[in-house]
């Protein structure tokens, strides 16, 4: 597991079965987040118009459930109540209470249920 110190994380945070996550250290993590084995939150270079280089992280809100092997790359936002199915590659936005699947990754549904177990006080 690498889970640097440097990350910003909320109370409730969920690590089922660790093996193999990855989180850049640039990333925020907010309260009552699940995160499954090979879940890799990762950091997005890339060079705009004017030949300058941009790094950007990944913002995960609260109540936020991420399957196992998702990937989630750049200065993307997942919204509050959002879940991210096993294997979805997300390099965009999602809108909060929405269910996210495959590599593209596409919304499948909107206006779920969060799924947080034992969720720590906010």
């Amino acid at each position: 597991m690498d889970l640097p110190w440097s990350t910003q994380i909320g109370a409730g945070l969920a690590l089922t079965h660790g093996w193999a996550l990855v989180v850049n250290g640039g990333a925020k993590i907010g309260c009552n987040v699940t995160l499954f084995h090979g879940v890799t939150l990762g950091r997005r270079d890339r060079i705009s118009q004017d030949g300058v280089r941009v790094t950007e992280y990944p913002v995960i809100e609260d109540q936020v459930w991420i399957g196992p092997h998702a990937i989630v790359v750049g200065g993307v936002t997942i919204g509050r109540g959002s879940r991210i199915g096993g294997g979805a590659f997300v390099a965009e936005n999602v809108p909060p209470y929405s269910i996210v699947m495959g590599n593209p990754s596409a919304i499948v549904k909107s206006g779920c249920t969060p799924d947080v177990m034992n969720p720590a006080p906010i």
